[in-house]
Order: structure tokens, then sequence, then C-alpha cells
């Protein structure tokens, strides 16, 4: 059985204005995983990703390529503590403080 993971990423370069919100809410969704992505002040992405190990690391790996129109040029990656907080994955309004 796959452990259970948190991770926080911040995504940098071309990364809003191109779907990444939308894009990454389907990808973790179709992973089964569950969390959130916003988009900051800075024009970075950023997320939290909790679920099963391997469904938390396709959705890491996707986040480093992004949909079509994105330029990821860095994704920073922290593991926190599982928290088991989420129901589903959420795109949050511009600018969300969470």
């Amino acid at each position: 059985m796959d452990r259970m993971v948190r991770a926080r990423v911040v995504i940098e370069g071309r990364v809003q204005g191109v779907a990444f919100r939308a894009s990454m809410v389907e990808e973790a969704r179709l992973q089964g995983v569950a969390g959130w992505v916003k988009n900051n002040p800075d024009g970075t992405v950023e997320a939290v990703i909790e679920g099963k190990e391997v469904p938390v690391g396709r959705v890491l790996e996707w986040c480093r390529k992004g949909p079509p129109l994105a330029r990821v040029d860095d994704v920073r990656l922290a593991w926190e503590p599982f928290k088991n907080e989420f129901d589903d994955f959420t795109a949050l309004t511009r600018y969300s403080a969470y």
C-alpha cells in the first residue's frame, strides 16, 4: 500500500494565464489526489497535494511540464506532514491566502 504524503510546490516560469491551475485540477483529479492550487502575486503558482505517494509523484512530474502553453523554469518542492484535510482538488481564487 502506498503511504500517504503531502507536498507543497511553487512553480516558476510562464505559469499564469496559460490554464495551469485548471489543467492541474484535471490532472490531480485524474490521479485521485486532493489539495489546492493558486496563483501567487509574484507570478508563481503554488499547490498543496495530498494522497498516496505514487499518484502525488505523478502530479509532481506533471508540474515540471504543465499544460501546453506553459513554460516551467523551476519547481520548488517541500514535503509536509500528511494532514488528510481535503476532500477534493480545487483551484483557489486569485491570490487566496491559504
